[in-house]
């Protein structure tokens, strides 16, 4: 019985590998063998990476916020336990949106916060 090779799904898996390695440097778009592993291993850095850009906005919002929040004479902390104790639930995307683009707004919500 001859031996089966299935060229058809093999040369697909490796033009697939290779596709997703154009743009690497040398032998690392070329070679299968090498570009499989550094395939791999950027695959495994863009997953991890996904879920640390998160955590990079959510610093970069809280940032903002207390700079805004300092400007109008409370702090970062201060202000989400008064939002959180009148019941206005505003994420921290949107806060920090509304510092950056709409000062005037954001001092509003701070001075009703405070009473």
């Amino acid at each position: 019985m001859p031996r089966s090779q299935n060229k058809v799904a093999s040369h697909k898996r490796r033009k697939k590998i290779l596709k997703l390695a154009k743009g690497y440097w040398g032998a690392r778009s070329k070679v299968f063998t090498v570009a499989k592993n550094h395939v791999e291993k950027g695959l495994v850095h863009a997953y991890r990476d996904r879920r640390l850009k998160k955590r990079t906005f959510r610093r970069l919002w809280i940032i903002r916020i207390n700079a805004a929040a300092r400007q109008n004479g409370t702090t970062y902390s201060r202000l989400i336990h008064a939002l959180s104790q009148k019941g206005i639930n505003i994420n921290r995307k949107i806060l920090s949106n509304l510092a950056l683009e709409n000062p005037s707004v954001f001092s509003e919500l701070v001075v009703f916060t405070k009473n």
